[in-house]
């Protein structure tokens, strides 16, 4: 059964640039083991990353440093390509990608995986690095990203609870 989320209200936080962040969380039915095996799925991105349309590969080494997927964005007849590289692979605790979407720009993505008890608390973390979205102000980027990313995390629970592999 899906449970709702716990802490779905967004807040910003500031960056080292001093730029607000979007800062989601939600608790999940499942262990910290089962949403690093949604997330170490390439092929899966789609079903959880909204705005991802449709992958078009997964490197052999992912979700190793440095190992990228290749997706597209976007609806038809309007789709982009491009690639998300993964920074930093700590599972079941922390996951940092680096997703890539021109003209918009870059984004680094933050997942942060705490077991609990019933499951486990999965905080994700977004915000533009590079290309025009840093040009949206923080307050506005940080909205549109919030409200994007509960509807990320709601699809990675259903994954996660529902043994996604």
């Amino acid at each position: 059964m899906h449970r709702p989320c716990r802490f779905g209200r967004w807040r910003g936080r500031s960056s080292q640039q001093g730029a607000a962040v979007a800062v989601v969380i939600r608790t999940i039915a499942a262990e910290p083991e089962a949403v690093f095996r949604v997330l170490a799925n390439g092929w899966l991105y789609p079903a959880w990353v909204v705005g991802a349309a449709r992958m078009r590969g997964v490197d052999d080494a992912w979700p190793e440093e440095q190992s990228a997927l290749h997706h597209s964005f976007g609806s038809w007849p309007f789709l982009l390509n491009d690639k998300t590289v993964s920074l930093e692979w700590d599972p079941p605790r922390r996951a940092r990608m680096r997703a890539r979407g021109w003209p918009i720009g870059e984004a680094e993505v933050i997942v942060e995986v705490k077991r609990r008890p019933d499951g486990c608390v999965v905080r994700l973390t977004e915000d533009a690095v590079e290309g025009p979205g840093r040009l949206v102000p923080g307050v506005i980027r940080t909205i549109g990203i919030t409200i994007r990313n509960r509807e990320t995390l709601r699809r990675l629970a259903f994954l996660a609870e529902g043994g996604g592999r």
